[in-house]
C-alpha cells in the first residue's frame, strides 16, 4: 500500500526559494503523519524542476523556464521511469501533488504568470490515477457527529467509522469515549462536553448524520459549531423521507453542509472522488 508523492512533501530544500511558508510546512507534516498513522508507503515522484534546473532556483511559470524540447524530452523519460515503478509496485492509492506548481499541481498551475486551472504538466501525464493536491490530502481528521442512545445508532456509528478509517481518515466517534449511560449517570457531563468540543476543534471535516424525522439536537449543534468555525461539513441521510419539496429534513443544517444519501456517496465526497 503506498501513494507516489511529489517530493517536495518530503524535502522542501527541493522547492523555489522563498515560496513555503509555515502554513505549507505544517501541511506537508500532516501528509506524512497521515501515512504514518495508516502504515502508507511514500514513494517519491522525480521532481522534474530540480533535475532541469536545479537548485536553488527562482520562482517561474511553466512558460518562462520550462517551454522546451528539453524539459518535454526529460519529462518523456521521468514518465516512462514512474510508469515502470508501478508496474512493478502496482497503482498507488492515489498520486499526491503541490497546487500552482507547474509540474505537481492537481487542480491549479502557473502555465504562464497567471495561475490557472488543471494539473501541472508532469502530473497530467498520470490523470487515469486519482490526483491529490496536499491540503486536501492533510485533512484526514473527522469527528462523526451522530445520535448515540439506542443500540440501533451506536451499531451504525460504528459501521461508519470502520468505513471511513478504512478510506485512511482518522475517527473520533463519542461513544468510544465514556459517552454512555452510565458515564452520564456519574455526573461527567462536562468531562464528555470538555472532550467532545475539544476534539471537535481538532478536526478537519465533520461528518453528521441526518436521519429520522428531525435531527439528533446534538449532532445539530455540532454541525453548526464546525460551520460557524469554518470546517467543512457532510450530512449524510440515508432516511428517503422529505420535509417538504426542497428539504430533506432542516433547510439550515442542509445549506451549510454537503448533502449525501449512502455511505458509498459519503466515501467518494470525503476522498474528494467526483463522479
Amino acid at each position: 500500500m503506498f501513494i507516489l508523492s511529489s517530493p517536495c512533501v518530503l524535502n522542501e530544500n527541493l522547492r523555489a526559494d522563498g515560496i513555503t511558508t509555515d502554513e505549507d510546512r505544517e501541511v506537508f507534516s500532516r501528509c506524512r503523519r497521515r501515512c504514518e498513522e495508516f502504515d502508507i508507503d511514500v514513494v517519491p515522484l522525480p521532481c522534474p524542476e530540480t533535475l532541469y534546473l536545479g537548485t536553488p532556483r527562482s520562482p517561474g511559470s511553466f512558460a518562462e523556464r520550462l517551454d522546451t524540447l528539453e524539459f518535454s524530452a526529460l519529462l518523456d523519460r521521468l514518465e516512462q521511469e514512474v510508469r515502470e515503478l508501478i508496474s512493478v509496485k502496482g497503482e498507488p492509492l492515489c498520486i499526491l501533488g503541490v497546487n500552482s506548481s507547474p509540474t505537481c499541481g492537481v487542480t491549479t498551475t502557473y502555465l504562464t504568470s497567471e495561475k490557472s486551472a488543471g494539473p501541472g504538466v508532469f502530473l497530467k501525464r498520470f490523470a487515469e490515477f486519482r490526483l491529490v493536491d496536499a491540503r486536501v490530502f492533510a485533512k484526514y481528521r473527522i469527528y462523526l457527529a451522530s445520535p448515540l442512545f439506542s443500540e440501533g445508532e451506536r451499531r451504525y456509528n460504528t459501521y461508519l467509522a470502520e468505513v471511513l478509517r478504512k478510506n485512511f481518515f482518522s475517527v473520533y466517534l463519542p461513544q468510544e469515549f465514556d459517552d454512555t449511560a452510565e458515564a452520564r449517570g456519574e455526573n461527567r457531563e462536562r468531562m464528555i462536553y470538555d472532550k467532545n468540543l475539544s476534539e471537535l476543534k481538532k478536526a478537519d471535516i465533520v461528518v453528521g448524520v441526518i436521519d429520522g424525522s428531525d435531527v439528533d439536537s446534538g449532532t445539530a449543534w455540532e454541525m453548526g459549531y464546525a460551520f460557524a468555525s469554518g470546517k467543512r461539513v457532510i450530512a449524510l441521510r440515508t432516511d428517503f423521507r422529505k420535509f417538504s419539496v426542497n428539504e430533506r429534513v432542516n433547510l439550515m443544517l442542509e445549506m451549510g453542509a454537503e448533502v449525501v444519501t449512502s455511505v458509498e456517496n459519503l466515501v467518494d465526497i470525503v476522498n474528494n472522488i467526483k463522479k
